[in-house]
């Protein structure tokens, strides 16, 4: 079986995300199987060079997973025409400057969410793309976990008739960082350094929710620094600027009608359900309940019909009357998938409508969610402008 090889610029390889699920359970895992299979029988190989600024991380990163290349010099990479994909998990503050750069050398950019800090300058990124001629895509991964896949199966089989409501849960408890270490980098909880749980968690909802339920037309948020004080890396206090916990109302337009959808999210929730995540969707025919991988349902024939009576125990036991949503086939690693994805367009061209447009979307409803907080109001969301944007195959 023949094939070639395709060399990727990785920045920011180094960080959390970058390494855990774009290196090691992305490219590491597709060279780990030969490649990603083609159209035509063939396979198409990543050759990465693992970019960044600490020196020692890069070549034990790189012994330690098989890499050959790595580099302290950004710009030097860009300039190597054998690579033709540029790759970014940088800090969301510096992303764009790295994208530009990659632009201008003629690069494909396909980059981890927040595409930018603000909505104009992340359309601007893409009209560059555009204007440039090249591909452009940003991770929406969990458009491809298994049970929004699940979930989103559903709604196309036609399963919820009249969608009603979305109800999304997410979070955990993020340790302060005094007696126990914190889970999470402690730039994660201070504005100026881009963090904020809306920053974060809002532009995922806008792609779940637009690319499972139907575009999101209105937003209101609050929100919450109910942590004051954490602890960061090198054990010193800091004061947390920035919202740990969100809690958003959207209006989405469905295909028969407005749809209702409110996400909580939060770092300093304790967890009581059966995943970090859970959405629960009703419809006039049907529900339907989501984690990560597991999705239930409950049609409307078997709905039961419970009495509200505090005086006796409850003679309920309404978990058993769900039903788990079967498989049906093998569900890759999230980021995994859409990489593959990825290659494919870049390769071969195939159809692909994660791109930089569809990252402002993300940008733009964190900003409405932020202002909404502010003013504490309900906002409008505006249909983005697509200047010369690949349209949906």
């Amino acid at each position: 079986m023949g094939g070639h090889t395709i060399g990727i610029v990785m920045n920011g390889v180094t960080g959390r995300m970058g390494l855990n699920q774009h290196l090691v359970r992305s490219i590491v895992a597709i060279r780990a199987q030969g490649g990603v299979p083609m159209p035509d029988g063939t396979r198409l190989m990543p050759d990465p060079i693992l970019v960044g600024r600490d020196e020692r991380k890069l070549r034990a990163l790189a012994e330690q997973y098989g890499i050959q290349r790595w580099s302290t010099d950004l710009e030097t990479a860009l300039a190597n025409d054998a690579d033709p994909i540029y790759f970014d998990a940088t800090l969301t503050q510096v992303r764009a400057a790295n994208v530009r750069r990659a632009i201008e050398h003629g690069k494909h950019v396909y980059c981890e969410k927040p595409l930018s800090v603000n909505t104009e300058e992340a359309l601007d990124l893409a009209r560059l793309a555009d204007q440039a001629g090249v591909k452009h895509g940003v991770v929406q991964d969990k458009l491809f976990l298994p049970g929004i896949r699940k979930l989103k199966r559903l709604v196309d089989a036609g399963f919820f008739g009249r969608i009603l409501s979305v109800r999304g849960e997410f979070g955990y408890w993020v340790f302060e960082g005094d007696w126990q270490t914190a889970q999470r980098p402690s730039w994660n909880y201070r504005t100026e350094d881009g963090g904020g749980i809306i920053a974060d968690m809002f532009c995922h909802w806008r792609y779940v929710l637009d690319h499972t339920f139907g575009e999101v037309t209105a937003v209101q948020c609050i929100a919450a620094t109910h942590i004051p004080e954490r602890v960061d890396e090198r054990g010193r206090v800091y004061t947390a600027t920035a919202d740990d916990a969100a809690y958003g109302t959207f209006k989405l337009a469905g295909p028969e009608g407005d749809i209702i959808a409110q996400f909580n999210s939060s770092w300093a929730v304790r967890v009581y359900r059966d995943e970090l995540l859970s959405i629960q969707v009703d419809g006039t025919e049907g529900s339907a309940v989501a984690g990560l991988r597991g999705c239930k349902t409950q049609h409307r024939v078997n709905t039961p019909r419970p009495t509200w009576n505090p005086d006796i125990e409850n003679p309920f036991d309404f978990f058993a009357d769900w039903q788990d949503v079967p498989d049906n086939g093998e569900f890759d690693n999230a980021f995994k998938f859409q990489w593959e994805m990825f290659l494919r367009h870049v390769a071969i061209g195939t159809p692909y409508i994660y791109d930089f447009y569809e990252g402002a979307k993300g940008v733009q409803l964190a900003e409405l969610g932020l202002k909404s907080w502010a003013e504490q109001r309900w906002l409008d969301v505006p249909a983005l402008p697509r200047v010369g944007a690949l349209q949906p195959a």
